[in-house]
């Protein structure tokens, strides 16, 4: 029987603000397509067709390009947050629909990065360890940027680290395996997190509950800005496609120079943008030249910290 999987999409996208004003963060374009719906292809591909997506903010921006996974391929049912429950509360409130019919465990994704991480592999790591739960793992490539995951020699996680910490570390890509149980012994509807709380206790009581699944696996971080762009950038290589997307104009005098566009986005005459991500919206006005900035429509919105406001636009700094 296969596995049901929870694509975790529910955050608020604190970091990738203010491109999340308008948009949930796994709604974000990479290269043209929002990142729920590359990760739901990515599973789809790999012989997961029965998905669950958690919801909370800007849902709709989520429900509008998943809808019910048929164009894709897939089955998709959606799990509501209010309030938002975490990276541990949410899989307890979307159990239900995760588990039942002699399914005991579900593979849970983070909707918001992208890897090519051998599924097959988590899977038979997770069967063979005996652990609760088990977490796709790759040495850790920015110390400084990512916290780290310790891993005993005989494969199980033994803590977690705070970034900038010095010594061998692992980084978790988003990808786990996990038993229903887990999960099941949370109350329904209160927020609580799995690295932050729920895991270390797990292996307080058992140093062999959560399970380790190293590998050379891509990862391509979506978490600020500036990842998003530079994800953005490589996968236009890779791919060959355009940073423009539909709906948006630009007047042939304007210069644009690795710089992607969202939905409706109009650039006027003469302006110039140069490793920028403008989000749905946005107006570049005549003349106007910014330079690695994050830009969106500002409506009534006041900017918060790091940002300023520029006429009809909120712009902060890449």
């Amino acid at each position: 029987m296969s596995l049901a999987a929870l694509v975790l999409t529910a955050g608020l996208g604190t970091r990738l603000r203010p491109l999340t004003y308008r948009r949930a963060k796994a709604a974000a374009p990479v290269n043209g397509e929002p990142l729920a719906r590359r990760v739901v292809r990515w599973l789809v591909a790999r012989g997961y067709h029965d998905l669950v997506l958690n919801l909370h903010h800007h849902p709709a921006s989520i429900a509008r390009i998943i809808g019910d996974g048929s164009d894709l391929d897939a089955r998709v049912r959606y799990s509501w947050e209010q309030p938002v429950l975490g990276s541990a509360g949410g899989p307890r409130r979307a159990l239900p629909l995760l588990t039942g019919g002699g399914r005991e465990r579900f593979l849970l994704v983070n909707g918001d990065t992208l890897t090519d991480v051998d599924l097959p592999g988590v899977l038979s790591t997770h069967g063979r360890s005996g652990a609760r739960v088990t977490m796709a793992l790759i040495p850790n490539p920015r110390p400084d940027t990512y916290g780290g995951v310790l891993v005993s020699d005989d494969g199980y996680v033994e803590g977690f680290t705070r970034r900038g910490r010095g010594g061998e570390s692992f980084h978790f890509i988003g990808v786990q395996i996990a038993e229903k149980d887990v999960f099941g012994g949370l109350e329904d509807g209160t927020p609580a997190e799995s690295v932050n709380w729920l895991y270390p206790a797990l292996i307080a009581r058992d140093r062999r509950a959560v399970g380790a699944c190293v590998s050379d696996a891509v990862f391509r971080d979506i978490g600020t800005p500036a990842d998003c762009l530079a994800t953005s950038l490589e996968l236009a290589g890779i791919e060959g496609s355009h940073l423009v997307s539909d709906g948006s104009r630009v007047h042939p005098t304007a210069r644009i120079e690795r710089t992607a566009l969202w939905d409706d986005v109009v650039v006027q005459k003469e302006a110039e943008l140069v490793e920028c991500l403008v989000a749905d919206g946005a107006v570049i006005p005549a003349g106007a030249r910014y330079h690695r900035c994050a830009i969106v429509a500002a409506g009534d919105r006041a900017p918060e910290p790091g940002e300023r406001r520029e006429g009809t636009l909120l712009v902060k700094p890449l």
